[in-house]
């Protein structure tokens, strides 16, 4: 694609910003799972918005789910559409439910279907916000991928819309319903080791500037589609941002998509871990909801971990939990003691802590995490009841502001002052014209408000 016309967005993808249709579709009857009838009543319909590898996972763990239907998904790219087609009418064949699931290029399209009850977003971090407020203003509940947001101010809006349209969203934080951190918050809350003084949480390293080679868009992907909001001329199409499948023979992604990795497109391992593990954090101490009140970044006079610091006194530290390095994890230390956690780890100073079938020290390989079905179920369960789920809208708000301010501090090697409580900075005006705060989006995308 050449550099002019990512920079335009035609009529039609303008028209399909602009409002939301009211068109109705396939009425689906009663079905049977696994021998039990499922009542229309009970039958959560859902649309998948975003089709690559974590898409495919996140319908992995729902499909377990009982009473979950599928009906259709939408992605830029077009061969990933068909394999999440074909995937879904394999599981709905075998399931004995009715066998369809439409395809869509356009998420308002999907949105447009008053059939459907929930959808599921796996998008890059930078389309979070439009399709999820978009989302809530079409009466559909959400389950987000983490990061919940690119910047503060888009997590902030989500957080309004899924109140205005009394919406529930849970964020795909899934430690949140994961044994072993359950029982490091239940110790943490609980005082058994003491007063906190000092959290060491290991996520990696930030994000980096953009420097993949400009490659020419293959047909099957629509790129302009694909960069929507962002707004910065130095990203182009490069296939580590948009991993390449093929369907004859199926041959899915091999690694995860490098967006993720680059200031322009996404907030490092930062935010990508960082909305796993400082997430638990903040939950541990009875931070949901507020943060740090200072962020001051590795190197700064002398700094050897990115450092941030909570009005209670509490300092929290991105370095390694355990002294063999051990990978993304968590250690709690207070005056009486220490627990550490991690995917499929938990330890803690004095071992009585934990009964003998809470104790693991196996770890979980890579990968091996990602099916988290009884956090997907606690949405569904959420979308029958209308409570709040244990990754809510502002737990996910919370955590990604955490995130970007760790971050802003880092671009502006200084210390960066928030005040929580007023969703504010302190006396800093550069901070507050950061592209993590708010950046314009590129025309004519915009969420009213921001």
């Amino acid at each position: 694609m050449k550099k002019d016309e990512k920079k335009d967005v035609n009529r039609r993808e303008f028209l399909r910003l602009s409002a939301l249709g009211l068109a109705s579709l396939t009425i689906i009857p009663s079905w049977s799972m696994n021998g039990v009838r499922i009542a229309p009543s009970d039958r959560v319909v859902l649309g998948f918005i975003g089709l690559g590898q974590q898409g495919l996972s996140d319908f992995s763990s729902f499909s377990s789910c009982p009473g979950v239907q599928v009906v259709a998904g939408s992605d830029v790219d077009s061969l990933k559409t068909e394999r999440f087609r074909r995937r879904i009418e394999a599981w709905q064949k075998e399931k004995g439910m009715p066998v369809r699931c439409d395809k869509y290029e356009f998420y308002e399209d999907l949105l447009n279907r008053k059939d459907i009850d929930a959808v599921s977003i796996a998008t890059p971090d930078h389309w979070h916000a439009l399709t999820a407020i978009m989302a809530c203003r079409a009466g559909k509940d959400v389950y987000c991928q983490k990061p919940l947001a690119y910047t503060i101010t888009e997590g902030l809006a989500m957080v309004e819309a899924v109140k205005d349209n009394k919406r529930v969203l849970q964020v795909g934080s899934q430690q949140r319903s994961s044994k072993e951190f359950i029982k490091a918050i239940e110790l943490v809350q609980a005082g058994k080791i003491g007063h906190i003084e000092k959290i060491y949480a290991k996520v990696g390293e930030p994000p980096r500037p953009f420097d993949l080679p400009e490659q020419p868009v293959p047909d099957n992907l629509n790129f302009n589609q694909w960069l929507g909001p962002l707004n910065d001329p130095k990203v182009h199409y490069n296939s580590a941002l948009c991993p390449a499948i093929s369907l004859e023979p199926e041959k899915n992604e091999n690694f995860w998509a490098e967006w993720r990795w680059f200031h322009e497109t996404g907030n490092g391992y930062t935010a990508d871990w960082g909305a796993h593990m400082f997430d638990i954090s903040q939950a541990a101490i009875g931070m949901d909801g507020s943060g740090p009140v200072e962020y001051i970044p590795k190197g700064y006079k002398g700094a050897e971990y990115l450092t941030m610091k909570y009005a209670n006194g509490i300092i929290m530290t991105e370095q390694p939990y355990r002294d063999d390095n051990g990978g993304q994890g968590i250690k709690f230390i207070g005056d009486k003691g220490w627990i550490q956690v991690s995917r499929g780890f938990i330890a803690c100073s004095d071992p009585s802590l934990l009964k003998e079938d809470e104790k693991t020290t196996k770890g979980v390989k890579a990968g091996e995490f990602e099916v988290s079905s009884p956090h997907m179920q606690n949405f569904i369960d959420c979308v029958r009841s209308r409570k709040k789920p244990v990754a809510s809208v502002e737990v996910g708000c919370s955590t990604n502001t955490l995130c970007c301010l760790a971050n802003i501090a880092t671009e502006l090697k200084r210390p960066v002052k928030w005040n929580p409580a007023t969703l504010t900075f302190v006396d800093d005006k550069e901070a507050e014209n950061h592209r993590l705060y708010r950046y314009d989006y590129r025309s004519p995308y915009k969420i009213c408000g921001l």
